[in-house]
């Protein structure tokens, strides 16, 4: 799942953004997964190292342009924030406006004095494609699969650097590629921590390569069960966790030798994040009094802390009469969430104790989780929580 910057103010990241042609291959995205994952699976057989975990990703001159890419030297300039002394997270969008993903971005270099040999699809040479400029990507998330409306709405978060820091906008705004983007909350998708937390240490493209049918799950409940406001107020990382939990439900609900205790990891995974986001972005701001909390014996700054776990954040959202009364200030439905947040989180926060460690939880209780959290006969309370938001 996402997570965010810690420190203080600083200057935005530049990332990128840029569109695969299904003309030059049909299947360019796939094809890439498949090069990464190969080298992701040959890491933990112990026959790569894994600092060699990676895929090239070219981006294809178009034979219509002869003038050079005019924002070339922009593009290569990322590279030094890869090695910079902070090591900041630069990330490469990339869509054909029906899905969206983002990969992590290990080093870019100039197509005309680089070509990759190896780790590359063979499609770039059997084409004789030429390209303006390579990116290494070291592992690859998707954020949306088919559902050009999450597409556009996601990629609106995004600020084009080049056109006066306007949203990123499919239509019309997409020219000059790769666009040059920052996030202004600084999303850190491939965060360590939150990869140990949420996948177990696997790559995200791994991850994401064991959830069959979870892209289609999340536009079925965009368009049957949350709504499309309601759903695109949520995290992407959220929504997929959501998408694996009712894809899990709906497939083993009628199989009574089927454990549903993963139902609750992914339930309770989302309501986690979503809080984590929400309380970071609301701490901003606040004195440290109010920002400032103690977990597990160590002081813990709640507006760049992360991921804090359900427990800790039940505890740590009703701690004190400040921090209370800033964030039912500082919240759209803060009182909701101060008052009748806390308590779910606690309840959550023992179920999935029970199911990541082995002890089970019944069918009975998955199934009324689920109801509650979804909204299965009554507003969810994951739609409450999408209603959430800062001032």
């Amino acid at each position: 799942m996402p997570a965010h910057h810690t420190g203080t103010e600083h200057d935005l990241t530049t990332h990128l953004l840029t569109v695969w042609n299904p003309t030059y291959e049909a299947d360019a995205l796939q094809l890439h997964l498949e090069v990464l994952l190969t080298t992701m699976r040959e890491a933990r057989d112990g026959t790569r190292e894994h600092d060699d975990v990676f895929v090239w990703w070219g981006k294809v001159r178009s034979v219509n342009r002869q003038a050079p890419l005019p924002h070339l030297t922009e593009v290569l300039a990322v590279d030094a924030q890869i090695d910079s002394e902070e090591a900041a997270e630069v990330q490469l969008y990339l869509t054909d406006y029906r899905s969206l993903y983002v990969a992590h971005v290990g080093a870019v270099k100039n197509g005309r004095d680089f070509t990759p040999e190896v780790q590359v699809p063979a499609y770039y040479a059997a084409r004789e494609l030429a390209c303006d400029c390579w990116f290494q990507l070291w592992d690859i998330r998707q954020l949306v699969w088919d559902d050009t409306t999450a597409v556009a709405t996601e990629l609106a978060t995004l600020r084009n650097t080049r056109y006066n820091d306007r949203p990123v906008s499919i239509y019309g705004g997409v020219v000059d590629l790769p666009l040059l983007v920052t996030c202004t909350d600084e999303t850190r998708w491939f965060d360590d921590g939150a990869r140990e937390r949420y996948t177990g240490g696997r790559f995200w493209a791994e991850y994401d390569a064991e959830q069959r049918g979870v892209g289609e799950m999340q536009r079925e409940l965009r368009l049957n069960r949350f709504g499309t406001a309601a759903w695109t107020a949520l995290d992407p990382g959220v929504r997929r966790f959501i998408a694996s939990a009712e894809s899990t439900f709906r497939a083993h609900r009628d199989d009574m030798a089927f454990d549903l205790s993963p139902v609750i990891v992914s339930l309770a995974n989302a309501m986690e994040v979503q809080v984590n986001l929400l309380l970071r972005a609301a701490m901003r701001g606040a004195t440290p009094d109010v920002r400032f909390t103690n977990i597990d014996g160590q002081s813990v700054d709640l507006a760049y802390a992360g991921p804090i776990s359900l427990g800790a954040l039940a505890r740590g959202i009703g701690e004190t009469k400040a921090r209370c009364d800033w964030l039912r200030a500082k919240l759209e439905k803060g009182e909701w969430f101060v008052s009748s947040l806390p308590p779910i989180l606690t309840e959550l926060a023992e179920h999935r104790n029970d199911a990541a460690h082995g002890a089970g939880v019944s069918r009975d209780v998955v199934t009324r989780v689920r109801e509650t959290l979804v909204g299965v006969g009554a507003v969810g309370t994951l739609v409450q929580l999408a209603q959430v938001r800062v001032r």
